[in-house]
C-alpha cells in the first residue's frame, strides 16, 4: 500500500475512534498526520524508530499537562501520564496502538530508502554502531541484574574501618578537623594497635573475593 493511502488509513481510524471518547475526556492524539516528518532522510542519518503506543500518548498529552499544571517537573509529569494511560479503556488506547502502527510501517519503508543509498562501507559502519549499542545494554542490563542480587561493595582498608568506628569520638569540630585528628592518631599507632582493624579489612577483603554464586550470572546473549 502507498505511503500516502496508509497514512490516510490511519487517520481515519483515528477518527473512528475519537468518537468512543466522552466529551470530558482529555484523550487526543493528532500525531499520525505528520508521521512522515519524522521520517525524513535529508540529514543523512537513518530514520527514528517509531515511538510505542504509550510513548506517543505520553508525546501527545505532555503540553497539555505542563499546562494544567504550571510550574510542575518533568518527572510529576511522567507520573502522572502514566497514571491517567492505566486508567485509559482498550478503546481509548487502540487510538494510540493505531497512531503507532502507523509509524512502524513508515519507518520500514523510509529504512528500506535509508539502507538502500548506503555504501558498503557505510552498512559496514552502521553495523558495527548497532552491535556497539546492543554490548552497551547488555553490560548495563547484568550491572543492574548483578546489583539486585547483591553483590557485594569492594572491601575497606584498615583505615577506613578506623575511621568510620572512632568518627563520632575524634576531635575537631568539622569533617576536616576529625579527618586531620583521626590520621594523626592512626599514623601513631602501633602494629599491635593497628590490628584489629586489620583483621576487620582482611575479613572483608575475603568476603568480597568470594562472590555468591547468585552473582555469577550466565552470559546474556
Amino acid at each position: 500500500m502507498p505511503p500516502f493511502s496508509l497514512m490516510s488509513l490511519g487517520a481515519n481510524l483515528l477518527v473512528k475512534s475519537l468518537g468512543l471518547f466522552s466529551s470530558a475526556s482529555v484523550v487526543r492524539c493528532s500525531c499520525v498526520a505528520p508521521v512522515l516528518k519524522s521520517f525524513s532522510t535529508t540529514t543523512g542519518g537513518p530514520p527514528k524508530r517509531p515511538l510505542t503506543a504509550y510513548m506517543t500518548y505520553v508525546k501527545e498529552m505532555h503540553p497539555t499537562i505542563s499546562r494544567q499544571n504550571p510550574g510542575i517537573k518533568n518527572v510529576d509529569i511522567v507520573r502522572k501520564l502514566a497514571q491517567q494511560w492505566k486508567t485509559l479503556t482498550p478503546e481509548q488506547k487502540q487510538t494510540f496502538q493505531d497512531a503507532s502502527s502507523a509509524s512502524r510501517e513508515q519507518y520500514k519503508l523510509a529504512l528500506e530508502k535509508y539502507k538502500a543509498q548506503l555504501t558498503p562501507a557505510q552498512t559496514a559502519a552502521l553495523a558495527v554502531e548497532k552491535r556497539q549499542k546492543v554490548a552497551k545494554r547488555k553490560a548495563i542490563r547484568r550491572k543492574k541484574e548483578l546489583n539486585s542480587l547483591g553483590k557485594p561493595k569492594r572491601p575497606r582498608s584498615a583505615f577506613n574501618i578506623f575511621m568510620s568506628e572512632h568518627f563520632e569520638e575524634a576531635k575537631g569540630t568539622n569533617m576536616q578537623t576529625k579527618m586531620k585528628s583521626l590520621r594523626d592518631d592512626w599514623e601513631r599507632f602501633s602494629a599491635t594497635q593497628k590490628q584489629v582493624s586489620f583483621a576487620l579489612s582482611i575479613k572483608s577483603s575475603s568476603h568480597y573475593g568470594s562472590v555468591p554464586l547468585s552473582c555469577e550470572l550466565p552470559a546474556v546473549f
